[in-house]
């Protein structure tokens, strides 16, 4: 039987189909981390997600013998296209069958779409922002994964090349092991730099605080510091709301760091969180009626693994040392907790910069991801 391609309509009975297909696709899949679902359907959502702002999106379901065999989502960011000055179409949120005739009908329905929008190139995995996951997994496919990260099956990497994608860019991942104290150079590095710039830590009392007084000072940081990375899209004020109310209220105060400088402004932070893989893999990304309770045990840190989410420094400051206040915070942090192991967010393959700040801890590159890039026919 011939494979069926509908595009989705963004209700929530259709988005929940088109994010349980995924979990269902890694069933028994000790390696993947499923979203949570609440999130997933937020994310998808043009009624909740102020990205469709400034993006334009279409998602599509695949079946075959009336099952759903596949998932695709293009995406057009007008924002970031304009910026390039490109026509570019970005595709997202795909999994599928090991099974050429559904991947063929799925890229050709999303290429169609671009296409009729006006797209002349296809490139991916990518999201809304460099808020959503991105990334093909092409190294590491035994590695548990993150929350913040995709798993795919090793052969979508055999699929991509089939179709005609090459590589457009990679990203890798380090496992670090959590050091008995913080490393010497980094207690000496930082000593240095508070004194020479004027820079200090701020202590964190309490979410609310973090919230009102850095939250939106914090994201738009996050915008000048990525500004020039591949792919990034600048966050919009509406967006940076969406984000604080989303994420901030989660956060352990004791695995983030911000650092201002003599007004009080920031220049650094950097955010980590106890990871949520195993709790996400327990509820298979459901909340309830049971799926909370191991979320919440790992945001107490009943986790020997700590998630590095972002560190973000102000462009004056970056290639300075700043970094080394971030771990000065974090590190000690971290022993007090009990964490054994940090985990990196993807880096791109080519930022010597970002990847040095890594040289004083034990550590592996674990993973390693890429983007793909077609010209549409």
């Amino acid at each position: 039987m011939s494979v069926i391609i509908k595009p989705l309509k963004p209700t929530r009975s259709e988005l929940l189909q088109y994010i349980k297909f995924a979990i269902d696709l890694y069933k028994g899949n000790n390696c993947y981390v499923p979203p949570l679902i609440i999130d997933e359907i937020a994310t998808l959502s043009p009624k909740k997600n102020p990205a469709f702002d400034v993006c334009r999106a279409q998602s599509f379901m695949a079946y075959k013998d009336g099952r759903p065999v596949g998932r695709i989502t293009g995406i057009i960011n007008d924002v970031v296209n304009r910026k390039n000055n490109v026509k570019e179409l970005r595709f997202g949120f795909v999994d599928f069958i090991d099974d050429s005739e559904v991947t063929d009908a799925l890229f050709k329905a999303v290429e169609n779409w671009g296409k009729d929008n006006g797209m002349d190139t296809i490139i991916g995995p990518l999201g809304f922002s460099d808020m959503d996951h991105e990334g093909m997994l092409i190294d590491g496919f035994n590695e548990v994964g993150t929350m913040a990260t995709i798993y795919n099956y090793p052969y979508y990497v055999d699929h991509m090349v089939r179709l005609g994608f090459e590589k457009d860019i990679d990203w890798v991942e380090y496992r670090m092991v959590v050091p008995d104290a913080l490393p010497e150079k980094y207690a000496r590095v930082a000593q240095i730099v508070k004194t020479k710039f004027n820079l200090r830590s701020v202590p964190l009392t309490s979410r609310k605080t973090v919230k009102e007084k850095y939250g939106k000072p914090l994201f738009k940081l996050i915008n000048e510091a990525y500004d020039n990375l591949y792919g990034f899209s600048p966050l919009t004020d509406k967006q940076i709301d969406y984000y604080v109310d989303q994420y901030l209220g989660l956060i352990r105060l004791d695995c983030v760091s911000v650092i201002v400088d003599k007004n009080d402004e920031i220049v650094a932070v950097g955010i980590s969180m106890p990871s949520l893989s195993e709790g996400l893999i327990k509820s298979r990304g459901k909340l309830f009626p049971t799926g909370w309770v191991h979320l919440l045990k790992a945001l107490k840190g009943k986790t020997d693994v700590v998630d590095l989410l972002l560190v973000a420094v102000k462009p004056e400051y970056q290639n300075k040392g700043v970094n080394a206040l971030i771990f000065a915070d974090l590190v000690p942090a971290f022993i007090a907790a009990g964490y054994k192991a940090a985990e990196s967010n993807p880096e791109l393959e080519g930022n010597e910069s970002v990847q040095k700040q890594w040289e004083y801890f034990e550590r592996r590159q674990h993973r390693k991801r890429r983007a793909w890039r077609k010209k549409i026919e």
